[in-house]
Formats: C-alpha cells, structure tokens, sequence
C-alpha cells in the first residue's frame, strides 16, 4: 500500500471517530451538566466532606467503568444484527438464534425495552438542555428568567434540523464534540491539581464505605450516579451509523479518560469549596470562562439531544418495518449510508413531549428525578438479551463474556431498583410515556392481525383460479399488472375482485409478496424467489430486512434479472384499500378499535411507502368489519 494510501486510510479512520462524537457520545458526554450534582441534590443530611465526595466519586467511576467499558463497549456493541445495534435489533437476533417457544417472551420483553427507549428519549433532550442553558443564572443571576424561553428556543431549532440527517449532522458537531471533551479534561485537570488526592476516590472501598455509612440513603444516591451511564444505550442504538470500531476508538481514546477527568475535576472543587456542589460544572472554569463554557455546553447539548433523536429514528424504522406501528413517512438522509434516516412523524411528536417536559418541570435538578428510569429498565434487557446470546455460543472467550454480564446484570437490577425510587417525584413520566407507546404497538399489531385474518376470508387457492379461468374465460387485455399481497400462498382478493366484478385479466399477472426478515438487510441476488401459479399468474417473493424500506419498482427490477421474464417498467399495480368498520361483535375491546382505526386512517398510503408511481396505481376498495 502506497504512503498516500495509508495517510487516505488513517484521515479516513479519524473522520470516522471525529464524526461518531458528533452522534454518538452526546448524551454520555453532557452528563457532567448534572450528575454529579444530582448525587448531592438527590438527598438530604449527607455532609459534603472528604468521606461523602471521595465515595460519590468511586460510584461514578466504576459505574462508568462497568456499564459502559465492560458491558456496552467491550460486550454488547459485539452483539450486533449485522451491523445494526439497539434493543429492537437485539431481540430480533436472539429471535433467530433461540429455540421457538421462547419466542413470545423474549418478543415481549424487547418490545418493552423499545418502548420504554421512547420514555428516556424525550427527557433527554429537555435535560441536557436545560443543564447547558442554566449556566445563564451563573454568570448572570438576572437572566435565570430566560433559562425556560431560551432551552425551548434551542429545542426548536435542534428539531428543525434533524432533516439535514445524522451524517451531516455527525460531521457538523464532530470537531465541536472534540473541543468539548478536551474542555472537560482542561477544566477538571485544573481543579484536580489543586487537590490531587482525590484521584484516590478510584478505589471501589470508598463507594463501599458509602454505602455503609448512609444506608438509608445510598439508592438515591445510586439512581442520580445512574445518570453518568444513561447514554449507553443510545451508543448502542446508534450502532449502525459508524460501526464499532470508531464507537471504540473515541471511548478509549477520548471520552472516557476526559469525563473521568471532569467528574474527579468537580470532586476537587466542591472539596474545596462546599457551596460550588449547587452547580459544580459552571463553577470549575474561571470567572472569564463562564460565557464561553456556557456557550459551548449549550451546543454540546443539542448534540447530546441528537444522539438519542437518531437512535429513536432508527428504532422507528424497525418498528415500521417489523409491523409494530403504522407506516411512517421515512427520508433517506444518506445516499451511502442506508441506517441515516429522517422520521418527520416521530421527530416532531418528540419535540412537543420534550417542550411540554421543559415547561412543566423547568429546570434540570427537577428532571433529573424523571430522568433514567425507563432507560434503567431497557438497560437491564439488553444484559438479559445478550446472556440469552452468550449462553448458546461455544466460542471459550464467551464463557468470561457471560461472567461478566452476570456481574453487571447485579448491577443493572440494581440500578433500576435505585431508579424505582424516583417515580413519584417525575419518575412517572417516562414508565407512563414508554407504556403509552408498548400498548400503541400491541394495539396495532392486533388490530392489524384481525384485519388480515378478515381479508384472507376473501383470497382463494390456486385451484379456484384455475377452475374459474377454465369455466369462464375472462377478457385478456395486454400489459402486466402487479398484485401486491402479504400472504406467500393462494390468490390474494385485488385479483379476484377484478376478475369477480370486471371478468378482465391482464396478459401478464405477477403476485407480488414483500416479507421483513430479522435480518436488518438481505443481500441483492438472494431476496427474490420466483414461482409459476398458472399461465400468465407468477408469484414473486421479495425478502428485505428490518432496516430496508422496500422499494417496488426496485424489488421488480431485481426479478428480472432474477429470470421474471417480464419488463416491469409499464406496469399497472393494483393495491387493496379497505375501509375498517367497528362493530359489536367480540374480540378487541370497543375503546382497542376506536384507536387502531385511528392509527389506521392517519396511516401513510401503501403506495408511498413502497415507491409506487401514483399514475400506474389502482386502488381496489372493500370494507373489512373488526
């Protein structure tokens, strides 16, 4: 390899992790905002002296060290659905590799885990935010009135530019990123110079003596140093946007040594002066270096923001494509990276959750109290997935794997049990938000289930085609016609319904069948499957992935090479479109049907979904009663 390509390679590997802090590390990266304040602000009667600092910071040192260095980094980002992370791609893996009837468990707790993702990912944004901009009531105590108009402000341009997708936005913040790690490790190495001693607070007897000493209050504490670790999970969701390897190389490289850093950085300084532990972060710069610190947190923020906005985007689309919610509109926001996607829907629904957190709560110690209880949970069910994993795996460094999970699991249960603890004062809100959205899905999918089992009453066996085509010839006009269906056997009911009502068949007929596999992609010359139905009637099956967004006219062209035999670029696709009528008939309950068929009549088209040009598209109508 030539000098020029290397230095090509290694710029190349450098972008790579510069971009990945722009995404992935936001919402981890800001945590110094507020958790260790949140640990002193989540009690009462604990002194802050030497004894209480040095053991809140051995907390937050191995709670970063073995969530997210042993689990996420080390364990779970190894863990992928070819390529693709998070806890949706994570149970749809398991799925696969486990025996079948374990299948309705392990669907349900990931479900949960996804929804609850949803819960967190609208108080992040609002938290990290609002920690940034109050750093206005620091340096001037007159503008604490503005902290609420300004956070909302920001909120609303970061939700605006989510369009321009994570890439460009990865790239943009990148660099930013970068400055604000090396601001942390700037600011934390200058307090921690003037009290090296606290860099003992590494050893894990000091969190032990802790928890000795304040029983009572020890599972509060540990819920607020939960908030140093809650962005694992969006490192993980945000798998498939850069890979593991530039993930890996920013964590031991950069972020972790320089959070380290900050965090034992405000130990120093609350050491040396008590009253900083109000706000410890702002504190840590001098005088002059408040309004720059603050601006730069604030732009720190909206990237921490866009690391869970990207993560809540890619779980949509899985979502979407796995027939948990309704279709979506999804823009491509890459045209070399398919996992970059926009979900305009979904982005704006969150913007006004987040709003309404900002204006109800209106401040970041008062979040803190909602913040990481749903992601607690979804934490723990990423350890249960991927034990599930390591346990049928026969590779030797799988057993210390398993090992390990099994201590972080303790761990993770423990966490949620300290993070429990937090539901009435805010703690609600996201169980309340993530449960919302769990029953959206199980009302869906049901929904969807009993309006497929009514229209299959309709469709017909290839021996009833063939008997009706022999005992009453129908007219033949030239062309091909595409018949879209999901079931992979028998007539689907768009091709006898226009036989029934206009005794007409086109010269060609193809029956088109898109099925998702738990695979996020299927490779090109293996995702089509061609079979003869009866002269002039074929039947083609197209598989995708869960991170695809299928494409007809595309997936058509695929099975011409594939041997079809039939040029697809004229023809006419018909597509069912059926009116859901409620009845009183049993199943669902009433309140249950009312909300799917509001699901389903704001439901994006199926033509749109699929790319289907809008001149060439037949729409063959009914009514199908629930």
């Amino acid at each position: 390899m030539s000098s020029h390509n290397r230095e090509d390679k290694t710029s190349s590997r450098i972008g790579l992790t510069i971009a990945a802090l722009g995404v992935v590390f936001g919402d981890i990266g800001t945590s110094p905002l507020y958790a260790f304040r949140a640990c002193f602000a989540a009690v009462s009667g604990v002194s802050v002296d030497q004894a209480s600092v040095y053991g809140v910071l051995s907390l937050i040192f191995w709670a970063l060290a073995m969530v997210i260095t042993v689990k996420y980094v080390s364990i779970v980002l190894r863990a992928d659905n070819e390529g693709e992370g998070g806890v949706l791609a994570l149970t749809t893996l398991v799925l696969r590799e486990r025996r079948p009837e374990h299948a309705a468990a392990i669907a349900f707790i990931g479900l949960a885990g996804c929804a609850l993702f949803y819960g967190d990912g609208v108080i992040t944004p609002a938290v990290t935010v609002l920690g940034a901009v109050e750093g206005l009531a620091v340096a001037a105590p007159t503008l604490e009135s503005a902290v609420v108009p300004v956070s909302i402000v920001i909120l609303l341009a970061l939700f605006k530019i989510q369009r321009r997708g994570t890439g460009a936005i990865g790239r943009l913040f990148g660099p930013l990123m970068l400055l604000w790690f090396l601001t942390l490790a700037a600011l934390g190495i200058r307090a921690i110079l003037a009290h090296p001693g606290v860099l003992a607070a590494v050893n894990p007897l000091y969190a032990i003596r802790f928890f000795a000493d304040h029983v009572g209050v020890a599972f509060a504490v540990l819920g607020a140093v939960f908030l140093a670790v809650t962005g694992g999970e969006a490192l993980y969701a945000d798998l498939g946007h850069f890979g593991r390897r530039p993930i890996v190389r920013a964590w031991f490289t950069l972020v972790w040594p320089c959070l380290l850093l900050n965090y034992f950085g405000q130990g120093a300084l609350v050491l040396t002066n008590p009253d900083a532990v109000n706000n410890p972060f702002y504190l840590l710069a001098p005088e002059w270096g408040i309004v720059p610190l603050l601006v730069l947190a604030t732009a720190a923020s909206v990237i921490a923001s866009q690391a869970v906005i990207s993560g809540v985007f890619t779980i949509a689309q899985q979502c979407q494509q796995l027939g948990l919610i309704p279709r979506l509109t999804i823009h491509q926001t890459s045209s070399t990276s398919i996992n970059q996607v926009y979900v305009p829907a979904v982005n704006w629904l969150v913007c006004a959750a987040t709003i309404a957190l900002v204006l109800g709560f209106r401040s970041s110690s008062s979040l803190t109290h909602a913040y990481g209880v749903g992601v607690s949970i979804t934490m723990l069910i990423d350890s249960l997935l991927v034990l599930m994993l390591l346990q049928i795996a026969s590779r030797p460094s799988a057993r210390t794997a398993q090992t390990l999970i099994w201590v972080v699991l303790v761990l993770d249960f423990t966490f949620v049990c300290a993070s429990l603890l937090k539901i009435p004062s805010g703690g609600w809100f996201p169980i309340a938000f993530g449960t919302a959205i769990f029953g959206l899905m199980r009302v869906w999918r049901e929904g969807r289930l009993r309006v497929t089992e009514r229209m299959q009453r309709e469709e017909r066996t290839v021996e009833w085609l063939q008997q009706s085509l022999k005992e009453q010839p129908p007219a033949r006009v030239n062309g091909l016609a595409i018949f879209l269906t999901g079931a992979a056997q028998g007539i689907p009911k768009t091709l006898v319904r226009n036989l029934r009502l206009n005794n007409v068949l086109h010269e060609h007929n193809v029956l088109l069948t898109i099925s998702t596999e738990r695979v996020p992609r299927v490779m090109r010359g293996s995702r089509i499957q061609i079979e003869p139905v009866v002269p002039g009637v074929v039947r083609v099956r197209a598989r995708v992935g869960f991170m695809e967004v299928p494409q007809v006219p595309a997936l058509l062209q695929e099975a011409e090479r594939a041997g079809l035999g039939i040029r697809t670029d004229h023809a006419v696709y018909f597509v069912g479109h059926d009116d859901v009528v409620i009845t009183d008939a049993r199943g669902m309950a009433r309140w249950r049907k009312l909300l799917f068929l509001f699901l389903a009549n704001n439901s994006q088209f199926i033509g749109n979904s699929f790319g289907i040009p809008p001149a060439r598209l037949m729409q063959v109508g009914g009514q199908v009663e629930i």
